[in-house]
């Protein structure tokens, strides 16, 4: 998870609610405005008489040259270096990521916020989050805190796979490669999903596709950024798509193809602290699931008593959010 500050100079009080409410970690204020945002709730404060002080815990340089860039890196390590980047050039962030540690970046929504926390794969440690727009604030807070984070993984019992015929299933074809022990969150219902391992071993028939999930059918979940849900049908390119290891730990990937082809199927059925869960996936060996320490077994291998990965979730679903509801899938 990165760190999301958003600077709130002149005060506003409609920006401060989105920055308490996302989960913000810091707001910037101008002098004075302290007391204004404590009125509304307790949360870390930059200015000149805030928990942190500019100049002291904080530095702030704008880039617009190579000779910023040489004297950026040269700051203290030990304060916090807030990066102004002029055209936001990637090239100067990227060397000064190589370089040093306590590097934030000032971004103008959620899209720069991606960028600077996805260069050289390691990003950024955080941004400052400069917008007019409360609902941007949201986004951008949101996005920062999704890099990175983790989902609960835990074995399932394996109780039933069985052929189902013929149906509709779904290929997601990713514009990133995918490590053994990853792949896709993927489930019948919202109470539970199932790692679905990426493609990444080679086997007689086919070569690894290491970008790709086969996922499962149309009507299947998939847990997809912002802990929120879409069914697999949904997905097209350009969408973002969530990629879990093995160990729970996640990032994001986008989609570049999926394919709705007409496949056999079969009916996996899992059960996990007393939940039982299900997946219907397409019934061939390169389909696997993921096994405690990140091993994948294929679905033509499984049976009974073998355990597999899954993500417990629990709650209702209404257009992919969670809400507390009265609901039961079968």
């Amino acid at each position: 998870m990165k760190q999301a500050w958003v600077r709130i100079a002149p005060w506003n009080k409609d920006l401060a609610v989105a920055a308490l409410e996302s989960g913000a970690d810091a707001v910037v204020l101008e002098a004075g405005a302290k007391a204004r945002m404590a009125e509304l709730g307790v949360m870390k404060v930059l200015a000149p008489d805030g928990d942190l002080r500019p100049g002291v815990d904080v530095i702030e340089m704008e880039i617009k040259s190579k000779a910023d860039e040489v004297a950026a890196a040269k700051a203290p390590g030990d304060k916090i270096l807030v990066l102004r980047m002029q055209d936001w050039t990637i090239i100067p962030l990227e060397n000064l990521i190589a370089q040093r540690g306590k590097l934030f970046v000032v971004v103008r929504g959620a899209d720069e916020a991606r960028t600077a926390i996805q260069v050289l794969e390691k990003g950024v440690d955080g941004v400052v989050i400069e917008t007019d727009s409360a609902a941007e604030v949201r986004r951008a807070v949101t996005m920062a805190h999704d890099a990175g984070a983790k989902v609960s993984l835990e074995p399932a019992t394996v109780k039933e796979a069985r052929p189902l015929g013929m149906g509709d299933r779904v290929c997601v074809d990713t514009c990133s490669n995918m490590d053994p022990g990853e792949g896709m969150l993927v489930g019948n219902a919202t109470e539970g999903l199932f790692l679905v391992h990426a493609e990444t071993m080679d086997n007689p028939y086919v070569a690894a596709r290491p970008f790709r999930v086969n996922a499962g059918a149309v009507h299947a979940y998939t847990l997809t950024p912002g802990e929120r849900t879409r069914y697999l049908s949904e997905l097209k390119a350009g969408d973002e798509a969530l990629v879990v290891r093995h160990d729970g730990k996640t990032r994001v990937a986008f989609v570049g193809r999926s394919k709705v082809e007409r496949r056999p199927l079969m009916l996996v059925r899992a059960e996990a602290r007393g939940v039982e869960i299900g997946v219907v996936l397409q019934n061939a060996e390169t389909i696997r699931l993921t096994a405690p320490g990140g091993k994948s077994i294929s679905v033509a291998a499984l049976k009974p008593g073998d355990q597999v990965l899954v993500h417990l979730m629990g709650g209702a679903r209404h257009f992919g959010m969670k809400v507390e509801e009265t609901l039961k899938e079968k």
